[in-house]
């Protein structure tokens, strides 16, 4: 039995926009290419045409099984900073098909990681049972996973010794996505680590150079913005026709 992390940009997606392209170029060849309506379509096919194109790229550097194995790649960089003690739990917010979890639980064999996630309509093919069976296939025990919410998470203050995520919280819709970092953070025990992978971007997040120093004013220790689009994770211009301008690690200590 092998794990199924499945891929970042599902299959579903590319089907779906294939047939729509396949739909309107024989749409405007019905009608003629020659009329208003027919170049019309004749438009929405190249531009359907060109995002096929462009998922089915992503899908192809995102693959655990392709050459460049951009996922592999972040989540072996981004769980090498959870740090948790013999004894100890992590919590991995919106933990998708358990990639991260389960990495973080195979570099910290004594300590517990729980893996949470909505797994929502969006993302059907991620679920609480692909999480378990993926744990069981890498031969890993010390994980747990549950249904939650980012936004409000169901633990208490200071309940982990780690908190981690990736690619989470820009999928989420709201004003104030620095707010739902503070909600992650309010579970880490002083003394904890964290080590939080988004697209940080200004538009997305704000300024977070000012809520780095805000952390540093609150007590937190050691906090670093580490840009991975310089070579960390991917290049610059990988980034930038991905659409993942902006990826920013953030660490710490509380």
């Amino acid at each position: 039995m092998k794990a199924n992390y499945k891929n970042w940009m599902p299959k579903g997606m590319i089907r779906g926009t294939l047939i729509s392209t396949i739909v309107l170029c024989a749409s405007a060849c019905a009608v003629g290419v020659g009329t208003i309506i027919g170049k019309v379509l004749l438009a929405l096919t190249i531009l359907s045409a060109l995002m096929t194109i462009w998922m089915f790229l992503m899908y192809r550097a995102f693959s655990y099984n392709g050459t460049r194995q951009m996922s592999k790649q972040i989540i072996e960089g981004v769980s090498s900073y959870v740090k948790i003690p013999d004894g100890g739990v992590g919590l991995d917010v919106g933990c998708g098909s358990a990639a991260l979890t389960i990495a973080c639980a195979k570099k910290n064999p004594k300590a517990r990681m729980i893996g949470m996630d909505r797994w929502g309509k969006e993302y059907a093919s991620f679920s609480k049972n692909l999480c378990e069976s993926n744990a069981s296939a890498e031969g890993v025990s010390n994980t747990t996973f549950q249904q939650g919410d980012a936004v409000k998470l169901d633990f208490g203050d200071e309940t982990f010794d780690a908190v981690t995520s990736n690619y989470v919280y820009h999928n989420i819709p709201s004003k104030d996505r620095q707010a739902i970092l503070l909600e992650t953070l309010r579970t880490l025990k002083k003394g904890g680590t964290f080590a939080i992978h988004d697209i940080m971007s200004k538009s997305k997040y704000g300024d977070m150079e000012s809520f780095a120093n805000k952390l540093k004013d609150m007590g937190y220790e050691q906090v670093r913005l580490i840009d991975t689009t310089n070579g960390m994770f991917m290049s610059k211009w990988e980034a930038s026709w991905m659409g993942l301008s902006g990826s920013t690690l953030l660490i710490g200590t509380k």
